[in-house]
């Protein structure tokens, strides 16, 4: 099992119940290959450095998460597939981004 980061930006045209949708179905589906969710984020709307598709935001996720990695490549096809999604970003976590990660995470609950 590997350690996993994912951030994904959805489309800013989408309404509050399409992305918790979106966001569920794809929290499902990693759950349905093995994976454990750790976390969690919504970082909101937010501005894109560089216009995406004539967008100048965006609605940021994050999930973090362990999987065998033969999930990645099924969850990126999907991520393809689906329009609502604009970008997409997966990386496999050393020890040291695991506990970059984990401070990360304590640091927003204290904050929240």
């Amino acid at each position: 099992m590997n350690h996993y980061e994912t951030v994904f930006i959805l489309n800013p045209v989408l309404s509050e119940d399409q992305i918790k949708e979106t966001v569920k179905k794809y929290e499902d589906f990693l759950v349905s290959k093995g994976a454990k969710m750790i976390a969690k984020e919504d970082w909101g709307l937010k501005k894109l450095a560089y216009p995406i598709q004539n967008k100048k935001s965006g609605f940021y996720h994050l999930f973090e998460y362990t999987v065998d990695g033969s999930a990645i490549a099924p969850l990126e096809v999907e991520f393809r597939r689906d329009e609502r999604f604009m970008r997409y970003l997966t990386v496999k976590l050393d020890k040291h981004a695991i506990a970059w990660a984990e401070k990360r995470r304590t640091r927003n609950k204290q904050n929240a």
